[in-house]
């Protein structure tokens, strides 16, 4: 079973901190690595997009799972 860590950021200037499986980690900093941008970066964009209702772990998650389930070419900022 995945440890879950916290984890925090700078978002707009203010610190907030997350919970996230490693796997998860890891895959985020791939995706914002593959999209040759900052990780703090990709953070603060999918915190930006998220439904104010839903916590910022969650919207991690599930922008990595789709992030995996779309093909290559279908990516939004993903230049391959």
């Amino acid at each position: 079973m995945p440890v879950i860590r916290k984890h925090s950021a700078t978002l707009h200037g203010h610190r907030t901190s997350f919970s996230l499986e490693e796997p998860f980690w890891q895959e985020l900093k791939a995706i914002a690595a593959s999209r040759g941008m900052p990780l703090a970066g990709l953070i603060a964009e999918i915190d930006d997009s998220r439904d104010p209702a839903s916590n910022l772990s969650s919207a991690l998650r599930v922008h990595v799972l789709t992030w995996l389930k779309t093909p290559p070419s279908d990516r939004a900022g993903d230049p391959s």
